[in-house]
């Protein structure tokens, strides 16, 4: 009688899907400096290293997109998801004496903290930068801890921002500190979640609302064009420089918080509308031009669109699901920061109440890729497309007995923007009460006493002006 030997497993195959028009946006303008994403962390304890790597795999499992890498085929200068079935992360560690070395090297008129240091070394490590050597498959998610002099430790998770945009990275966050709780069953809710639904967002547009003839995407495009060679910039300071991206924080305490919440209630407006208004006020104003001379400002304004999107997809599934809306706006000497506000948010509103968000993404995307192909386009070759950026609704975090636990002393999250985007990015978020914002720019071509000098009048605007 003859026995048969057991045949060994055969190893899952790997799943593979191309990429959709706004990540393919993300993923041409990232190897040019915009669109990596960085969560920093400072933490008072030492990290459990492979207690930290085992909650990022089961991340990894339970949201299949950072479990993916990123092929990239140059012939077709196409771009796909490779979706592995094992989660592969490993942590990279910095002792005491390389992160001094790291934190020594960064280039700084001002002293910063290690955490700051720290974030904008990881927003500029650019594993996607074409012409490296890289492979042609590149992994989408990288974490690090940094080890400091004071003993405290820093926890970096970088990420390809076509896989996670604001929303997806609060939610990684929160979903990393149940994980390293123990909480249960993490895993498993964001794989019944997400193994349906892993496509771009124009997969799940509803039926009719991103409709748009023809000939009336030409127009917009031309008119969106057109109208650029108009727009107003913070002066640059070195457009010849290789480029970087740098952050200044604008942090208010309690007190100021509220008082400015209570009067975005109070005026009916958000309070990307009251921050946007104090941005091109404050640039105006720093840039010396005669009180009755107008100047043209855009704003790109990211609105999460998971809540209308067919099948509504929850704050926890992983990927990018915002769309941009650009909106101009004129400004003189002597604006009314609230009245302006009001307009900013208005245009908004009224843009978004038409679909432009879902009909003009399209055009938004070319208008991003030509401007990254020919940065002759943009003034000075800059490839600035608008003055700030900020998002719709901002971030409210609450410090909980997990954070607490985990020793998490500060954070800051944010995105390169030294490619293609704004001269400002805004991420904003209100964390126990107080409104932090990591302010993004791109330096040389600002530099950082001009942002901080921006960033600082942005502040009293807000703050010395009544309602």
């Amino acid at each position: 009688m003859t026995s048969l030997s057991p045949q060994p497993a055969k190893a899952a195959e790997p799943k593979t899907r191309p990429v959709g028009d706004t990540e393919l946006s993300w993923c041409k303008a990232v190897p040019g400096g915009t669109g990596i994403t960085v969560l920093a962390l400072l933490l008072s304890k030492p990290p459990d290293i492979s207690f930290l790597q085992n909650a990022l795999r089961k991340l990894q499992i339970s949201h299949p997109i950072l479990n993916s890498k990123l092929r990239r085929d140059p012939a077709s200068c196409s771009f796909s998801y490779v979706i592995h079935p094992a989660p592969y992360i490993d942590i990279h560690q910095f002792d005491v004496q390389s992160t001094s070395h790291i934190l020594e090297s960064h280039e700084t008129t001002a002293p910063l903290p290690p955490l700051h240091l720290i974030l904008e070394h990881e927003l500029n490590k650019n594993s996607w930068e074409e012409g490296t050597g890289a492979p042609s498959d590149a992994d989408i998610f990288f974490a690090s801890v940094y080890a400091l002099v004071d003993t405290t430790w820093v926890l970096a998770l970088r990420l390809h921002t076509s896989a996670c945009d604001r929303t997806s990275a609060v939610a990684l966050l929160r979903d990393l500190m149940e994980e390293l709780k123990g909480v249960d069953g993490v895993a498993e809710r964001g794989m019944q979640k997400e193994m349906g639904t892993s496509l771009g967002i124009e997969e799940y547009i509803p039926a009719g609302q991103a409709n748009k003839p023809f000939w009336a995407h030409g127009v917009d495009v031309l008119g969106y064009s057109l109208n650029s060679f108009r727009f107003s910039n913070l002066n640059f300071k070195d457009t010849l420089s290789p480029r970087v991206s740098r952050v200044v924080r604008l942090q208010l305490n309690a007190e100021e918080t509220g008082r400015l919440i209570s009067g975005c209630k109070r005026s009916e407006i958000k309070l990307f509308g009251l921050l946007t208004a104090a941005g091109m006020i404050a640039s105006r104003s720093i840039k010396g031009i005669p009180h009755d001379q107008w100047e043209k400002y855009a704003v790109v304004t990211l609105t999460d669109c998971r809540s209308i999107l067919d099948p509504v997809l929850s704050s926890n599934h992983i990927g990018f699901y915002h769309s941009a809306l650009l909106n101009t706006h004129d400004v003189k000497g002597g604006e009314n920061v609230w009245e302006l506000a009001k307009r900013i948010c208005k245009a908004f509103t009224n843009a978004k109440n038409n679909w432009k968000h879902f009909t003009d993404m399209a055009d938004i995307n070319f208008l991003m890729c030509k401007a990254i192909e020919n940065p002759g386009l943009t003034p000075s070759g800059s490839l600035r497309t608008s003055l700030i950026s900020i998002f719709e609704d901002h971030v409210i975090e609450r410090s909980s007995k997990i954070s607490q636990e985990m020793g998490l002393e500060d954070f800051i999250g944010c995105a390169s923007v030294h490619g293609v985007g704004p001269s400002i990015a805004i991420f904003d978020t209100i964390r126990d009460g107080k409104l932090d914002c990591a302010c993004v720019y791109p330096y040389p071509l600002h530099s950082r006493e001009q942002m901080q000098e921006l960033v600082d009048k942005m502040k009293r605007i807000i703050l010395d002006v009544g309602i």
